[in-house]
């Protein structure tokens, strides 16, 4: 079981702690209009990011910065997940003008939070840590996990990964 910070405080995440390398459990979602997405489908390449919630200023920040940088890179589906409600997504994916990426939400059954080993467990905050995985073929080829709570993900680090395995332009 790995963990992560608030501060000065260790935060367990339950589940599967999954590294690069290992097979990517396929799992069913919702987005925000509540229609099923499949995360780790054959024959597919997939960034998953995940965020606690987008209702909080470095996760929306991020939202955005997502939107924006990400999209460029075709063939590969963009997918953030959260445990907010399909339908607070759907607000806020309509205020902040963020459409060109899937938003998916696992507050229905904890799935992704679970196989994937991102799931906030004991703590008061509730959710899913944030961390960015690049699935491939069904396969984890990327990980990054952010070790504290209000962290962000390195764009930089994971865009360098996407350009010297895939060819994809640095921004």
């Amino acid at each position: 079981m790995s963990s992560i910070k608030y501060k000065d405080q260790n935060i367990e995440l339950a589940g599967v702690e999954l590294e690069v390398g290992d097979n990517a459990p396929r799992v069913t979602l919702r987005t925000k209009n509540l229609a099923p997405v499949e995360i780790a489908p054959p024959g597919k390449t997939q960034i998953l990011l995940t965020f606690p919630s987008l209702d909080t200023q470095v996760c929306s920040k991020q939202a955005k910065e997502t939107n924006k940088r990400l999209t460029s890179m075709k063939n590969i589906e963009v997918i953030i997940i959260s445990m907010d409600l399909p339908f607070a997504m759907d607000r806020f994916c309509a205020t902040e003008g963020i459409d060109n990426i899937t938003t998916a939400s696992d507050f229905a059954f904890k799935d992704f939070g679970t196989n994937y080993g991102v799931l906030i467990n004991n703590s008061i905050f509730a959710g899913l840590a944030r961390a960015a995985f690049v699935v491939k073929d069904r396969k984890i080829v990327y990980k990054q996990l952010v070790e504290e709570l209000m962290g962000k993900i390195d764009f930089k680090d994971l865009e360098l990964f996407m350009h010297r395995n895939y060819g994809y332009p640095l921004n």
